[in-house]
């Protein structure tokens, strides 16, 4: 047990740049106590004991602000920064190695008793307010950007960013270390603004063109209705 606290502690450490000390740790990551609590909680579940499970979680919910149900299955050295607002469904699968930031949902889309829950595989990376729908697979060593909506299955070693989640890198298409920058990230939404802006500059200078046509060809026009009007003052003249 204490070899576990060791490698959790040690995994925070190279997580967090902001852990300074164990007992930092120990004392100030609400992470750090509810993966505690519910390894309890989880015990708990496995052994019959429901009630006693569900209670145990919503105090570690209460005194963190992370809701994980006992049933969730969490690897080793998994981390969660922060946590506050983060959502772990009963039937979902957590990996070695993952990054979970506060906000993300690890939700359910169906009501039926099945695996309705994702399953996050070793060393993912999921970004701020990220929600990862339905019983879907996020491959070994993805990473989901901040505020995504995952519904699909993400391929190992990729990118997804985007409501719905697009998967924007991808193993052997461009590979990169496996780190979340968000300022480095594609932001689709962005790229489909740029675009639009760039349709509108263009229809304004469109516009501006058949404005200048239509005020060349009403001249042209004032110009013939005036030469027509001098001819017949000029026959009227004679």
């Amino acid at each position: 047990m204490f070899k576990n606290l060791r490698a959790e502690i040690k995994a925070i450490k190279e997580k967090d740049p902001a852990a300074r000390s164990t007992l930092e740790i120990f004392l100030c990551y609400p992470g750090f106590y509810a993966l505690l609590m519910h390894r309890v909680s989880h015990w708990l579940w496995n052994h019959s004991l429901k009630l006693l499970a569900r209670m145990n979680s919503n105090l570690a919910r209460f005194l963190t602000g992370i809701e994980i149900h006992p049933g969730a299955t969490f690897g080793k050295r998994v981390f969660i920064d922060h946590g506050m607002g983060v959502v772990v469904g009963e039937t979902a699968i957590v990996g070695d190695d993952v990054l979970l930031y506060q906000g993300v949902i690890l939700g359910g889309t169906s009501t039926e008793k099945t695996k309705r829950h994702p399953t996050v595989e070793k060393g993912v990376i999921v970004g701020a307010g990220a929600k990862v729908m339905g019983n879907i697979t996020i491959g070994e060593y993805s990473k989901i950007g901040t505020g995504a909506v995952v519904l699909k299955d993400v391929p190992p070693q990729s990118t997804c960013v985007g409501v719905p989640g697009r998967i924007v890198r991808r193993k052997g298409v461009k590979p990169e270390k496996v780190d979340l920058d968000h300022g480095k990230l594609p932001d689709p939404v962005a790229d489909a603004i740029r675009v639009l802006e760039k349709h509108l500059q263009e229809n304004d200078r469109r516009f501006e063109i058949l404005f200048e046509k239509h005020e060349i060809c009403l001249t042209e026009d004032i110009r013939d209705e005036q030469e027509e009007l001098e001819d017949l003052f000029n026959k009227d003249g004679d």
